[in-house]
């Protein structure tokens, strides 16, 4: 994938893929080329596309590099080879639009080709729009907040949880701050997933009046986390565990340990992955998000 002509014919599992412009660098700040972005994409594939596989995937594509806009693209392309499945979704004007469906490896490695950085997921699986399969706390810090007071926050979100029997699996959103997934796989409205993690939001907002807020007006946000709840509306995406970032440096939203997030909390270390990193710790660690797939949980009445 690193041949001068910048172009390469590759399979990947039974598919015959065409990649180009490999050599175009998407992150001039460290260089990363698309043959690299590929290359990550199709190394984390395994544990990636398990969390993808049957959602109506948002792409964010940055074919000139990160330095550039970006857009979004809810609708799959017309080009898109054959056998790149797509699924009904929710439309920016109401009714639906075909989605991509991000189903097996080769699926995302063609994503990647299309310079689609960003992969954005929703809640609820395809065949089943209107029940959420986890319920998201987004935890996004107002400067001077940083990633150290979102940890703070998701161990006090993470202690609430445990009193009422129930368990959060925490990532880092390769941005500024942190997503905390708690796994429902039971049936459950949007409604009811947005209100549960908006009331939890609002008891810290309660106990800690200067370090949370549960109101979207950025006026109110400097210094503070922003517990997001509106996340878990059926028309909101997340961004993907796993997924490249396009921030200056190719960062990636990476699942941790708790005891991550404690030391990050206590400042005893950062929170922060570039796609190396994320290999390796998949290596080490597997995927950390497993369970959010196959947990079965249901909220309080």
């Amino acid at each position: 994938m690193s041949a001068a002509s910048g172009r390469a014919q590759v399979t990947v599992g039974h598919r015959e893929l065409s990649l180009g412009n490999l050599d175009k660098v998407l992150y001039p700040s460290t260089a990363t080329t698309k043959a690299e972005v590929v290359e990550y994409y199709a190394r984390i594939a395994p544990v990636m596309v398990p969390h993808l596989a049957g959602r109506c995937i948002t792409f964010k594509r940055f074919p000139d590099g990160v330095e550039h806009d970006g857009f979004f693209e809810k609708r799959c392309p017309k080009h898109r080879p054959p056998w790149v499945a797509t699924a009904a979704g929710p439309g920016d004007r109401g009714g639906a639009i075909d989605y991509c469906r991000i189903d097996e490896p080769a699926a995302l490695v063609w994503a990647a080709n299309l310079a689609a950085l960003e992969l954005h997921v929703p809640m609820a699986a395809a065949v089943d729009l209107d029940t959420p399969r986890a319920v998201v706390f987004d935890l996004d810090p107002g400067a001077p907040a940083a990633i150290e007071e979102c940890c703070q926050i998701a161990l006090l979100i993470r202690d609430l949880l445990a009193a009422v029997g129930l368990v959060a699996f925490p990532k880092t959103s390769g941005s500024k701050g942190l997503q905390l997934y708690l796994p429902l796989n039971t049936p459950c409205s949007h409604q009811r997933a947005a209100d549960f993690a908006l009331a939890v939001g609002q008891v810290l907002e309660r106990q800690h009046r200067e370090l949370v807020t549960t109101t979207m007006a950025r006026a109110v946000r400097p210094g503070k986390i922003f517990v997001d709840w509106s996340q878990n509306a059926r028309f909101k995406t997340t961004i993907g565990v796993y997924s490249l970032r396009a921030r200056p440096e190719p960062t990636c939203s990476t699942p941790v340990r708790w005891d991550e997030v404690e030391d990050c909390a206590a400042r005893r270390a950062g929170l922060r992955f570039e796609w190396r990193d994320v290999l390796a710790r998949v290596d080490t660690h597997g995927d950390l998000f497993a369970e959010v797939l196959t947990m079965q949980q249901v909220l309080p009445g």
